[in-house]
């Protein structure tokens, strides 16, 4: 009996112990979820003092911006030392050339290695911009239609309600499909979180959310979703016949020469990549470990400013995108009841006007991107030729606290296009 009673006593002690691993397992990652998001049960250590005296370089392509590229480079250093950011990168490209770029601040902070316009970051949904130049390749190429239901290029469809949903639903936000929090497949919910899964082929990344039922009639509505542009890239990857990187490099990457546009989980640039950090005041701390090739179309790319804007100043030609193609991309998707979508989003872009000053009224298609301890922003403005790149290795509580500073940039290189347009007209 007594060792009966041993035996059960132990078989219990171990039962406790496996649940409690199961426990800590399980809420681990939601654990640093949480307190990464929210900036609650931070741990005591792993912080290190921002400083004042932050390296800062730029490369200047082209004289004429000489003095544009001077005065951006000083908005930069002001800018990151109000944000509190590590780092603060930019790149400007005028007619399809890159003519300036920026950093300052610390692409390591512990190990002192300064920021440079080479430095590559976490692009979050500015991914998106990404995978919707690949799109709009193979519709120029003729090859795909955005209209048709996306069955008609993937039949084999996990789940049943996506079957009449079309591309231009998908990566307009405008299908129906759940964003992160309304997403009810809750193993995929949990993954989501845990962002410890790991995925080759974006079909297989579709399991993240297969089980979540539509949120409106696909067309009726607008709710921005990432699950979205990830069926996408499924859905291109069926119709070209190649795998959704194969794809991307092949129509997008190797004919711009963008070398450092590739997945947050490739290792071919570490030299260059930032750490993403989490931030309290002027302290920082790197992020936690990230895999996020579950939304790789829609998230989980890094690129450098200089090469976002590479692939910026690519819509702006003719040759690579078809300019009916271009301007169907570019304007804002209209709901069932006829009225444009609440965020103005066309095709992986949004359309916004604003007034500048010292130019005044203009339209730019843009797009933003949050990840993990890094943000970014691409905008174009087609009626200058012009594209700016932002990103920053940090999270800021309200994003134009860090993206804002492209109206100083515009405000500096408009003028000067402006005077070089005129010179080019006298002479």
């Amino acid at each position: 009996m007594k060792t009966g009673r041993i035996k059960k006593q132990s078989f219990t002690k171990f039962a406790f112990i496996a649940l409690a691993g199961l426990v800590l397992w399980l809420g681990w990652p939601i654990y640093g979820f949480v307190s990464n998001q929210f900036e609650t049960a931070r741990l005591p250590f792993g912080w290190v003092e921002l400083q004042d005296n932050a390296p800062a370089g730029q490369q200047l392509y082209d004289e004429a911006y000489l003095a544009a590229g001077n005065t951006s480079l000083l908005r930069l250093i002001d800018r990151r030392s109000k944000i509190h950011a590590p780092s603060l990168s930019a790149a400007v490209a005028i007619d399809g050339k890159l003519v300036w770029a920026g950093a300052v601040g610390w692409q390591d902070v512990k190990a002192g290695i300064a920021a440079t316009p080479s430095t590559i970051y976490r692009i979050g949904s500015t991914s998106k911009v990404v995978t919707a130049t690949g799109l709009a390749r193979l519709v120029t190429s003729g090859n795909f239609d955005l209209d048709v239901p996306v069955s008609s290029y993937s039949p084999d469809l996990l789940n049943i309600s996506w079957a009449d949903l079309t591309a231009r639903q998908l990566a307009s936000h405008t299908a129906g499909l759940p964003g992160y929090e309304e997403n009810t497949d809750w193993i995929g919910f949990y993954k989501s979180l845990a962002l410890t899964s790991s995925f080759d082929n974006p079909k297989d990344a579709l399991s993240m959310f297969d089980g979540s039922e539509l949120v409106y009639q696909p067309g009726s509505d607008f709710l921005y979703s990432s699950y979205g542009t990830i069926l996408l890239s499924a859905v291109m990857q069926e119709a070209s016949g190649l795998p959704y990187l194969s794809l991307m490099n092949e129509t997008v990457f190797v004919p711009l020469g963008l070398r450092t546009i590739e997945p947050d989980t490739a290792r071919n640039n570490m030299k260059h990549r930032a750490v993403s950090y989490q931030t309290k005041g002027r302290q920082v701390k790197p992020w936690r470990s990230a895999d996020l090739s579950h939304k790789l179309a829609a998230g989980g790319f890094v690129a450098s400013p200089s090469d976002l804007v590479r692939l910026g100043s690519a819509w702006l030609d003719e040759d690579f995108i078809a300019r009916n193609v271009r301007d169907d991309f570019w304007e804002p998707v209209r709901l069932t009841n006829g009225n444009v979508n609440i965020q103005d989003y066309a095709i992986g872009w949004r359309r916004k006007s604003r007034t500048i000053k010292g130019v005044g009224s203009l339209t730019h298609l843009n797009h933003g991107g949050i990840s993990k301890g890094s943000q970014a922003w691409l905008m174009i403005v087609p009626e200058y030729g012009i594209s700016v790149a932002i990103s920053t290795n940090r999270r800021t509580d309200v994003f134009f606290d860090f993206a804002d500073i492209y109206e100083n940039f515009l405000e500096e290189f408009i003028p000067a296009i402006q005077k070089q347009r005129l010179e080019n007209t006298e002479n």
